[in-house]
């Protein structure tokens, strides 16, 4: 399977609310490198290799699957301070692997901080020697396959010659290309701001497309910066960006057993000192970074398996936040719901099945539901004006908004889908195909 990169890099999203491919530069830092392993059988790119010379900070938010992959479990016991390398794979999950699976990324990471080692001599920048426990990784793919150890370990040396120092927009491109699986397109987002004056960039790369149902960060999203941030700042401002970006998107209600997203803070600029995230230094930067996960989200649902439409869930004046969740997401998750959309059928029946059934409490007497702008429910009844002419014309649209009210409080929550094809099934029927 051949993949075309100038296609990709002039290629328009289907999405309306999706930016053009950004073009990411160069970020001190990072090196990157990608290889094909032929995990596919072909000569596609699916290992990739992300090298901080000088280590990185980071923090990780992980799948909360009670059956997670072997490299969730292989992250999870690392304490290194700094991480100096991130291996990613696609094609295998590396889960419900056990033993083999485990132990062949032990087996990998001795070889990568080998050789890493190895390279800085090589260029005379003597830094550290790179130990095992300073390597993660991330796996994608199918479950319960073994993982490909020999083909991976045999392409580690090339991986590494192959080391970018400095980076462009196809060297990212073909990044986030590695890393896919049924994607259709590749899901990369860039911000820049400032961290008391000093410039700070932020880029970020994700996969995803099936499989997506928040519970943590549905997806492997992988984000860069060169900020000077410690561990604990970044995962505090991780955790809380996730909530309202990747904990707040859905495809098909399922999560997977290999979700992650990092972030990694190569610290190259010199940045005022943070020590705490309410610090008002630290406030462009917290907004930046979730521009980031949010369009990198949003890409994920733009790209769903099968998908035809943009689906946007407003719910409103809840009594809590957690509420306005549980109520998008009964809406967001309803294959009855994702059908219609499909169909373009406004049937405004299903929305009021979903809330129903989601568990808050509801002022029946104020229910409001919209599509875009046109309101379909009002004071708990339908709109006098409903108009099934023009909610079918709004169904046609590829980006669909929906508004509810609940009126039992100030809270609203987001939640961004996709509705329900017959390609969906098709993709799904032949994943391991």
């Amino acid at each position: 399977m051949g993949i075309n990169l100038s296609n990709f890099l002039s290629s328009k999203s289907k999405n309306a609310r999706m930016i053009d491919f950004q073009d990411l530069d160069h970020i001190d830092g990072v090196s990157i490198s990608v290889v094909s392993a032929n995990l596919y059988n072909d000569n596609r790119d699916d290992l990739s290799m992300f090298y901080f010379r000088d280590g990185a900070n980071h923090a990780s938010v992980y799948t909360q699957s009670k059956i997670i992959s072997e490299n969730i479990k292989w992250n999870l016991n690392q304490n290194s301070k700094k991480i100096y390398s991130l291996i990613v794979n696609t094609r295998n999950a590396n889960a419900f692997t056990g033993k083999q699976g485990y132990e062949s990324l032990k087996k990998l990471s001795h070889i990568i901080s080998s050789e890493l080692t190895k390279k800085q001599e090589q260029d005379e920048d003597i830094l550290k020697k790179i130990s095992s426990k300073d390597i993660i990784f991330g796996c994608t793919g199918t479950i319960g396959e073994p993982y490909p150890y020999e083909k991976i370990s045999h392409q580690i040396p090339s991986l590494i010659n192959k080391i970018k120092y400095t980076q462009n927009k196809f060297i990212w491109m073909k990044a986030a290309l590695s890393i896919m699986t049924t994607d259709t397109k590749p899901k990369l987002a860039m911000e820049e701001c400032t961290i008391a004056n000093k410039k700070i960039k932020i880029y970020g790369i994700a996969k995803g497309s099936g499989m997506i149902h928040p519970n943590m960060a549905t997806t492997l999203a992988y984000v860069f910066t060169d900020a000077k941030l410690s561990n604990d700042i970044l995962n505090k401002l991780l955790k809380k960006n996730i909530a309202t970006t990747f904990n707040a998107i859905t495809c098909d209600g399922d999560t997977s057993t290999n979700d992650m997203a990092t972030i990694f803070a190569t610290g190259k600029v010199d940045n005022a000192q943070i020590k705490n995230i309410n610090d008002k230094k630290i406030q462009n930067f917290d907004k930046a970074l979730n521009k980031v996960l949010l369009n990198l989200a949003k890409r994920v649902v733009s790209d769903g398996e099968g998908s035809s439409k943009f689906v946007t869930v407003n719910v409103k004046k809840c009594k809590s936040e957690i509420e306005a969740k549980q109520i998008a997401l009964s809406i967001a998750n309803s294959p009855l719901v994702k059908t219609a959309i499909a169909g373009e059928d406004p049937n405004w029946g299903r929305i009021i099945m979903a809330i129903g059934k989601a568990g808050p409490k509801i002022n029946l007497k104020k229910l409001l539901i919209k599509f875009g702008n046109l309101k379909i429910v009002q004071d708990g009844k339908l709109h006098q004006g409903y108009d099934e002419t023009k909610a079918s014309e709004y169904m046609k649209n590829e980006n669909i908004d929906l508004d509810i009210e609940i009126f039992t409080g100030k809270k609203s929550f987001t939640v961004y889908t996709m509705d329900f094809t017959k390609k969906y099934i098709d993709i799904n029927a032949d994943y391991r195909s």
